[in-house]
C-alpha cells in the first residue's frame, strides 16, 4: 500500500493538461524499459477532459501508440456505441485519433454481445481477458498496469465500485458485474478494489466543488466500503490529482501549493 500524495492544480483544464503531460511521461518511460505500456482509463468529465487534453498535448507524438494496451476500469453495461459507454466517450475523445493497435484496445463488453443481459458472464469474460494477458510476473490475475485512473464521485465511488454495495467487499474476482447501481445506469461492469491495488500507480482525479466533500471523507481515514475510493491505492504509488475546488475541504497541511 503507497501513501497517497496529492498535487492540487488552479482549476480543472490545468488539471487535465498535467495530468496529460504527466501521463505521457509515464507512457514513454514504461515502453522505453520494458517495450509496451499498460493503462486502465476512467470515464467521467476529468477521465474525458484528460484524453482530450492528451489529445492536443504538444508531446503527444512521443508515445509509440502501437505499443500501448488500454484497458478500462468500469463500463456502463449499454449496447455498443451508445453515447453513455465510456468506450465511447474515450473513442470520441481521443481513441479515434491516435493510430492504436486495435487488438490492444480492451474494452468491456456490452449489452448486445455474445453475453446478452448476462452481466456476470459478461464480467467473468473480461476477469479471464485480464488474466490471459497477466504475465508470470504479474499479481492477482491482472497484468501489472503501469497507470490506472479512476474519477471520485461525489458519494466517494471509483469504477463502479459504490459505497455499502456488494462490489465493494469483493475480495477474490477481479471483474464483477454491478446491479442496482444507484448512478444510472443500474447495471455495470467494475474493476474490483483487488484488481485496482494491482497496479504500479493509481491516479485519482477529482475536479469541482461537487467532489471536495468525497476527497476530504477519502482522505481521512475513512474505510473502503463506507468510501471506496479510500481503498483505491496502488503498488507503487497513489496520486490524487485535484483542482482547487475538489481540495477545498482538505486541510491546508495535507497538500502542496497549486502547481501552476
Amino acid at each position: 500500500m503507497s501513501t497517497p500524495q496529492l498535487v492540487v492544480h488552479r482549476d480543472k483544464e490545468l488539471m487535465a493538461e498535467a495530468a496529460a503531460a504527466r501521463l505521457i511521461t509515464r507512457i514513454v518511460d514504461a515502453q522505453a524499459a520494458r517495450g509496451s505500456a499498460s493503462i486502465v482509463l476512467t470515464g467521467g468529465r476529468n477521465g474525458n477532459g484528460l484524453l482530450a487534453a492528451l489529445g492536443s498535448a504538444p508531446a503527444r507524438d512521443a508515445v509509440d501508440w502501437s505499443r500501448l494496451d488500454l484497458w478500462w476500469g468500469d463500463e456502463r453495461y449499454l449496447p455498443e456505441g451508445d453515447p453513455e459507454r465510456n468506450v465511447t466517450q474515450a473513442r470520441a475523445a481521443l481513441l479515434d485519433r491516435v493510430p492504436l493497435d486495435p487488438a490492444r484496445v480492451h474494452a468491456m463488453p456490452a449489452s448486445d454481445g455474445p453475453y446478452g443481459s448476462d452481466v456476470d458472464a459478461a464480467a467473468a469474460a473480461y476477469a479471464e481477458e485480464l488474466a490471459a494477458a497477466a504475465g508470470p510476473g504479474d499479481h492477482g490475475g491482472v497484468p501489472t498496469f503501469d497507470v490506472l485512473m479512476l474519477g471520485v464521485g461525489p458519494d466517494t465511488h471509483v469504477a463502479s465500485l459504490f459505497p455499502e454495495l456488494p462490489a465493494v467487499r469483493e475480495t477474490e474476482r477481479t471483474v464483477v458485474g454491478v446491479h442496482g447501481a444507484p448512478k444510472p445506469p443500474p447495471v455495470r461492469i467494475s474493476l474490483t478494489l483487488p484488481a485496482i491495488r494491482a497496479a504500479h500507480e493509481v491516479w485519482l482525479l477529482a475536479a469541482g466543488e461537487d467532489k471536495a466533500k468525497a476527497a476530504a471523507i477519502a482522505l481521512s481515514g475513512a474505510g473502503e466500503v463506507q468510501a471506496p475510493a479510500a481503498g483505491a491505492y496502488g503498488r507503487s504509488r497513489t496520486l490524487w490529482l485535484l483542482d482547487a475546488a475538489a481540495a477545498s475541504e482538505l486541510p491546508r497541511s495535507l497538500y502542496p501549493p497549486a502547481s501552476a
